[in-house]
């Protein structure tokens, strides 16, 4: 019994983890989100952005 639950949740977790890295990618390239990772990029480039004086 032990050694099928071991199985099972080996096989389930790769394809988890499968699954999650593949949602991770499509959020990454989605068209919609390149102006949030943009401004993202850009931000440490703001005048804002300076250490105290």
């Amino acid at each position: 019994m032990h050694d099928m639950v071991v199985a099972f949740s080996k096989s389930w977790g790769l394809f988890y983890l499968i699954a999650l890295a593949v949602g991770v990618v499509i959020y990454a390239y989605w068209p919609a989100n390149r102006a949030g990772f943009t401004r993202a990029k850009n931000s440490i480039l703001d005048k804002d952005d300076r250490p105290w004086s």
